[in-house]
């Protein structure tokens, strides 16, 4: 009844790459990528691809991957890594690590399982990083945050975070998507009806802070490469080769 779990949420439709999970780069489907990722992660007992569809659930079985087939109606990655939760009680801590994020450091989705498992008061945990190219702190699509002085999240915002009436003393930090449950807050979080803020933002961690629960963040130094669009498919076949040839 204590495991830890990497649930990896992976859907075939994407309005801007639509069968992202198994594009294949160097001979393996992105999914393989991240899934690889999250094997090389120490404190996980468990990982799982949680998808709507069948290819998906295939592919990760044809590389010896562990995948469970779960509704087409859920809306989030959030609700499709509950139902997963649902049918084994033996989890009780939660990582969503996204299925499109073929580069994230092991030692990273380490760092977001041990907050929710060793501080109490940590509801969620998740990731945050510097930024410090302006082109990035006013970029809508990546997401700003702002924490108070024990690395707890205040807020997320899409917009640039805090605004500068004087000059900044601190930092700007930029969110990364991978999250950490307990298994009741992530229970807590699917059950609550979407938030105002949440729905201005477009951000669903925004629910979680509506309604008093306690986000944990870590600065990480390294720069995520996810794959949304063809362009960063381009990006990541680019390192691949690269680390390839220098072997």
């Amino acid at each position: 009844m204590n495991k830890t779990a990497i649930i990896i949420p992976a859907r075939y439709g994407s309005s801007r790459l639509e069968g992202k999970p198994l594009l294949e780069v160097a001979g393996k489907p992105v999914i393989q990528w991240v899934y690889e990722k999250a094997m090389q992660a120490k404190l996980a007992d468990m990982i799982i691809v949680a998808t709507d569809d069948e290819r998906i659930y295939n592919a990760v079985t044809k590389f010896g991957g562990v995948a469970e087939m779960t509704s087409k109606e859920h809306k989030c990655g959030s609700d499709r890594i509950r139902e997963v939760v649902d049918r084994h009680p033996e989890i009780a801590y939660i990582v969503n690590l996204q299925g499109d994020e073929p580069l994230i450091e092991p030692s990273a989705i380490d760092e977001v399982a041990r907050n929710v498992k060793e501080i109490e008061n940590a509801d969620i945990s998740t990731l945050i990083r510097v930024l410090h190219d302006e082109n990035e702190i006013n970029n809508p699509n990546l997401v700003k945050c702002v924490c108070d002085k024990n690395g707890f999240a205040l807020y997320f915002s899409r917009s640039k975070i805090p605004y500068e009436r004087n000059p900044i003393s601190g930092k700007f930090y930029g969110h990364l998507g991978i999250y950490g449950y307990k298994r009741e807050a992530l229970i807590k979080m699917t059950s609550l009806e979407q938030t105002p803020l949440e729905k201005t933002e477009s951000l669903e961690q925004l629910r979680a802070l509506e309604n008093g629960m306690k986000i944990k963040t870590s600065v990480v130094d390294f720069v995520p490469v996810g794959i949304d669009t063809r362009d960063d498919l381009e990006k990541f076949k680019k390192i691949v080769e690269a680390k390839i040839q220098k072997v």
